[in-house]
């Protein structure tokens, strides 16, 4: 378990803006990471599903460090005292919150029968919601989808939510696209089915009383900030890998905060003093540097540092000189240009 564990969340706290929990991409190093970039946005694990918590290596799947927090833990699961037990681990390890995955339409996690397919089936998930409430005080939220194959009507998904919510969840995050279970994979489902924002607006407004968070295909914080005219938070996916210091202006849009956010510089030094000792343990050291590769997104020399880091050799013996070597290539008037103002584009 980390070492300190900090205050639990009160229940029913939303956050304006978090990052999607993203399978090979939110692990504990992309958090610290993104966490030299935002101190505020809500953060997630990968999914994990309630098996591998049960029967696996709890410490290897749990852990984190408390600079990464706030941290909601993702579970995956439809036997809701599985996910009971797993809530009551996610307090124990000091997590903000335990999110439930209706969302996912792969084949793999439709066979383990979680994911969006439980869409169909309100009165289960809410089980497991209202299991997990009676396990934990921390915040119990669900992340879904406006609908699945055909059962996508405005009306089929405010019957979802209402039955979820009559168990106790105290936050909805609706990815605004519909799930196709069949002939779509994940990478389509997350393109093809068209966007219906406007659903997910209507929600909030037919039920003002829970919080509704919105999710899919929004790629920029002036679009976040729109989104959040009409709902209670934003929640940003793949956009915050392939363009993470987007979020470097997301403490003063999002949470009026007004200390200065940290150069590329400060953020690569940080992460050089989090490798040191990984890789003095002998970790390979592109687990942490593989999440570096888009720093520099739409940056002068961003060719050049996405080659210059693909193409290394990385050993833990010669991975701390190896990335100084290639931040001096860079320009130092990218590496030190701060943004100033809350720029929302």
């Amino acid at each position: 378990m980390p070492d300190v564990l900090a205050v639990s969340t009160p229940r029913g706290r939303t956050w304006p803006l978090s990052i999607a929990p993203m399978m090979d991409r939110t692990d504990r190093h992309y958090r610290y990471y993104m966490r030299q970039i935002t101190r505020h946005t809500l953060l997630y694990t990968e999914m994990i599903t309630t098996a591998a918590l049960l029967y696996g290596d709890q410490a290897k799947l749990l852990d984190f460090s408390v600079a990464e927090k706030p941290l909601a833990l993702q579970l995956g699961g439809d036997d809701p005292q599985h996910l009971a037990t797993c809530a009551r681990l996610a307090e124990d390890w000091g997590y903000d919150e335990v999110n439930l995955n209706v969302g996912c339409p792969s084949d793999r996690v439709q066979q383990g029968h979680f994911g969006a397919c439980l869409m169909a089936q309100p009165e289960l998930v809410a089980s497991g919601v209202a299991a997990m409430r009676q396990a934990t005080t921390l915040p119990v939220t669900v992340k879904h989808r406006i609908g699945i194959d055909d059962h996508d009507r405005y009306e089929d998904m405010t019957r979802f939510v209402e039955t979820v919510a009559a168990a106790g969840c105290d936050r909805f995050i609706v990815h605004a696209r519909k799930a196709v279970l069949q002939g779509l994979s994940p990478r389509e489902n997350r393109h093809i089915p068209p966007l219906r924002y406007k659903d997910v607006y209507r929600l909030k407004a037919d039920f003002p009383h829970l919080r509704i968070e919105i999710n899919g295909g929004i790629t920029t914080l002036q679009h976040a900030t729109a989104h959040g005219q009409h709902v209670d938070g934003v929640m940003l996916g793949r956009v915050a890998y392939e363009q993470p210091y987007l979020f470097a202006h997301a403490d003063a849009c999002f949470f009026g905060d007004p200390a200065p956010p940290r150069t590329r510089r400060q953020v690569l030094d940080a992460m050089l003093a989090y490798l040191a000792p990984h890789v003095a343990e002998g970790m390979p050291p592109f687990r942490v540097v593989r999440h570096l590769l888009t720093l520099f997104m739409y940056q002068r020399a961003a060719r050049l540092w996405k080659r210059c880091l693909s193409e290394r050799a990385w050993t833990p013996a010669t991975a701390l000189a190896s990335l100084q070597e290639i931040i001096r290539l860079m320009p130092d008037e990218v590496l030190d240009a701060c943004p100033e103002t809350c720029a929302l584009s």
